[in-house]
């Protein structure tokens, strides 16, 4: 934390650049504000929170529901976003990132960075004088992981207890989901071909923070990760900046398909997820993805309604 921003109690003025920097309780209290926000919005209720500040959004890699939920949250909350496209600010390229931090910490009330490297994010929190929100980075994406956790809850009513299948790359996106589950004590099973698993600092992270509250598994077979699953969750197979190994991954991870015949495996009437974009065909079948099963546009929407209460909680 840089030693020039303000001494806050809770969540006010702190950093999100993993799951990690959230305690259960602060994870829950996040949760059940977003779900008052929805609530509010279905009933065309907006509450200017926010009147009066400025969210910067500075993206290194493009993006669909990152920016709009964040541009529109602020909207809604009564505040701006503004939006920083990768050629206008040339990160570590025209300017360095704790410059970059400074520069746009002097006038935003906060910052939402999307960006290549984990590492930049970490820098910049070091010299920034207001907060620092991860929108995606190499390491995590804990965002779309509050959206999960909360269309999870919407689905069942809770969260602890119920298991989540995880199938395909350990990437970023696993990275969070693991940190998520074990903040709120859900069982995960993460199903991957050898030299695509999570990082074993990640593991050893959830399970030091879940203290025997949620289990955390590791599969090879996809069949045995899944069984019994409450929730089945997918990503793309080559995320972006993996390009030059897409043929190479769809050949891997063709055996780790979300498909009708994998879902015969879980419970009855188990909520099938995906982050997006979506590869149809590839990691999940377009039968799936818009079976009945499917929260994922659900869980797409509610990147706006819990992006708009960590936001509540950190300025407001």
């Amino acid at each position: 934390m840089n030693e020039t921003r303000p001494a806050s109690s809770g969540l006010k003025g702190r950093d999100f650049l993993s799951m990690a920097d959230l305690n259960g309780r602060e994870l829950a209290q996040i949760l059940e504000t977003a779900t008052e926000l929805k609530a509010q919005v279905k009933q065309g209720q907006y509450q200017p929170r926010l009147a009066g500040q400025s969210l910067a959004l500075l993206f290194e890699k493009p993006s669909l529901r990152t920016r709009l939920s964040f541009d529109i949250g602020m909207f809604q909350l009564g505040g701006r976003a503004f939006y920083l496209a990768p050629q206008e600010v040339g990160l570590n390229k025209r300017e360095v990132a704790r410059d970059v931090a400074r520069v746009i910490g002097s006038m935003a009330q906060a910052i939402v960075a999307r960006v290549n490297r984990h590492s930049d994010l970490e820098e910049m929190a070091q010299f920034s004088s207001v907060p620092i929100i991860n929108g995606l980075s190499d390491l995590e994406h804990p965002c779309q992981v509050l959206a999960d956790l909360l269309t999870i809850k919407e689905r069942f009513g809770f969260i602890e207890g119920l298991k989540l299948a995880y199938i395909g790359d350990g990437n970023n996106m696993t990275h969070s989901l693991i940190l998520g589950a074990a903040l709120t004590g859900l069982n995960i099973a993460v199903i991957s071909p050898s030299g695509y698993t999570p990082l074993p600092e990640i593991i050893e992270q959830a399970i030091k923070i879940a203290a025997g509250r949620s289990q955390i598994a590791l599969f090879s077979d996809p069949i045995a990760g899944v069984r019994g699953a409450d929730i089945i969750y997918t990503d793309v197979w080559a995320s972006m900046g993996q390009e030059a190994e897409a043929d190479e991954r769809k050949t891997v991870f063709a055996p780790y398909q979300l498909n009708e015949r994998l879902l015969e495996y879980m419970r009855p009437d188990a909520l099938v997820l995906h982050c997006l974009p979506a590869h149809r065909g590839e990691e999940i079948t377009e039968e799936v993805l818009e079976s009945s099963q499917s929260w994922v546009f659900s869980q797409a929407e509610n990147r706006l309604h819990a992006q708009k209460a960590l936001l509540v909680h950190l300025l407001a």
